[in-house]
């Protein structure tokens, strides 16, 4: 794959459709038009790999990862590999060192996955107007 092609990306830091903070849904994100996995296979892993991020939650906050807010990017390559881009709710979480072990644990569950690298980012920062309605009202925010 040469660098002007696209890859397929899941792209979870781009506003909803509304215009909202929301992540995207899955059946709405965006997907790169180059690939050597079919469409159908990108869709299905999408959906998996939100699902499998719904796992993991940050044992301060009783909500998951994505729906705070903490997936930045997940990017699909052609090797079925995933690169994960991610943040915390602050630098000093006393999980920090874990939480990504978490997310590539959980990435890596999903079916036609070979592996996930996750990437532990800070720029943006986290803000709660990352944080989906729903996380809002599990936290009491709405």
């Amino acid at each position: 794959m040469t660098d002007t092609l696209k890859r397929d990306v899941i792209d979870l830091s781009s506003p909803s459709p509304a215009g909202g903070s929301d992540p995207v849904p899955a059946d709405e994100m965006t997907v790169g038009t180059v690939s050597a996995i079919p469409a159908e296979e990108i869709e299905r892993i999408t959906a998996d790999v939100v699902a499998a991020l719904k796992t993991v939650f940050d044992p301060e906050i009783p909500v998951d990862i994505y729906e705070l807010g903490l997936i930045y990017k997940v990017d699909l390559e052609d090797d079925r590999s995933l690169k994960i881009e991610m943040t915390l709710t602050a630098p000093g979480c006393p999980v920090a060192g874990e939480m990504p072990g978490w997310v590539k644990d959980a990435a890596e569950t999903v079916q036609g996955v070979t592996r996930a690298d996750v990437n532990l980012v800070f720029d943006p920062p986290w803000t709660p107007d990352r944080m989906t309605d729903e996380a809002k009202l599990q936290l009491n925010m709405l």
